[in-house]
């Protein structure tokens, strides 16, 4: 069984993030960047389905072949080497210096799917920088795939897996069949560190270097950004004396009462 894990190079989440001068994006000189933790933990997810541990929650997939795809700047080989050092076989780079839309996204996605014919496509439910949670979704509509997002849980067979993914009210078990796409979240596992050992054969791994024009994709973006702008600061808050004092201010300056 081969499953495909997609990975997008961004912001370390350590790091806080700033607004250019000019407001025009997000400043990304001389910043840390990694693997999209969502991401990570979709890689950490199929290296133990191949591993097949006891106590990882796989019954009967066997999984033998895990792709690793990113589309990003020539760069995005880091990560896919992270991802390679984790225990993934190999990886392909769709180049792209401009940040593709979530539905080109997708539309590259789909074509590396029918050329590579996965079982089970594992994603990061979203990427920490654009947050649109959305190109998993497209994804399995683009392909005619089932679909289960936000996976606490998978428990992977031949043919189906079951999904125990988080809803509002709960928890919710979907059963899908395979081939399927499936989002992952923050409690599913927890990624590993990367072994030295590791990190030196994951540098002998192949890592395939393409376009969008291999696949015929357009990526030209659709959204214009009008405006990045920092949070407000927060302003100081104030002391009282007295809960008939704090009662007042509600009522008379905060308007809440």
């Amino acid at each position: 069984m081969k499953v495909l894990v997609t990975v997008k190079r961004v912001i370390d989440y350590n790091v806080k993030a700033r607004a250019k001068a000019d407001g025009s994006g997000v400043d990304l000189a001389n910043v840390k960047m990694s693997m999209n933790p969502f991401d990570e933990i979709a890689v950490e997810e199929a290296v133990r389905m191949k591993d097949g541990k006891a106590g990882t929650h796989h019954a009967g997939g066997a999984v033998t072949d895990i792709l690793v795809v990113s589309i990003g700047p020539s760069q995005a080989q880091e990560t896919i080497r992270t991802a390679l050092a984790m225990g993934a076989d190999r990886g392909i780079l769709i180049q792209s210096d401009i940040d593709v839309e979530p539905l080109a996204v997708a539309k590259l996605l789909k074509a590396v799917v029918e050329q590579e014919q996965p079982s089970l496509v594992l994603m990061g439910k979203q990427a920490i920088d654009g947050d649109n949670n959305a190109a998993g979704q497209m994804l399995a509509a683009l392909l005619g795939w089932p679909q289960a997002t936000y996976a606490s849980k998978i428990v992977l067979s031949a043919d189906k897996a079951d999904v125990t993914r988080e809803v509002d009210g709960g928890l919710q078990t979907l059963g899908v069949a395979l081939p399927a796409v499936v989002t992952v979240d923050l409690r599913l596992n927890e990624p590993r560190y990367a072994s030295l050992p590791n990190i030196m054969k994951a540098k002998k791994k192949p890592i395939e270097v393409k376009s969008a024009a291999d696949y015929g994709v357009d990526t030209a973006s659709r959204l214009t950004v009008v405006k990045v702008s920092e949070p407000p600061r927060r302003q100081a808050g104030i002391k009282v004396t007295s809960a008939e004092d704090l009662v007042a201010k509600l009522r008379n300056e905060a308007g809440v009462l």
